[in-house]
């Protein structure tokens, strides 16, 4: 069956890096487009960060744009989350998406706090 695990959250400080990962199994991973989204506390789900099966094209949500990396490793069957220059109001769980079949994983941590 479909299957996304995230990987990789955990306690940062502010200004510090961190990078997360999404495995996928049970589908053809370099078909699916692929998504990472995060809730905080209190807050809806936001957009994070879009790329698209060959990578060739990645967007952004404006509140990571220029410090957030999205990339993935079709050999790998990952998405991944590179993090930079980590702001207190980023610390939310982290969600990957399979974007064609509306499939989500359980979510990771990420907690940025001196």
């Amino acid at each position: 069956q479909v299957q996304l695990v995230e990987s990789g959250g955990g306690l940062v400080q502010p200004g510090g890096s961190l990078r997360i990962s999404c495995r996928g199994s049970g589908f053809p991973f370099g078909s699916a487009a692929m998504r990472w989204y995060r809730q905080a506390p209190g807050k809806q789900r936001e957009f994070v960060a879009d790329i698209k099966e060959d990578s060739g094209r990645m967007y952004y949500g404006d509140s990571v744009r220029g410090r957030f990396t999205i990339s993935r490793d079709n050999a790998k069957n990952t998405v991944y989350l590179q993090m930079n220059n980590l702001k207190p109001e980023d610390t939310a769980v982290y969600y990957c998406q399979h974007v064609q079949l509306n499939y989500w994983g359980q979510g990771t941590q990420v907690t940025v706090s001196s």
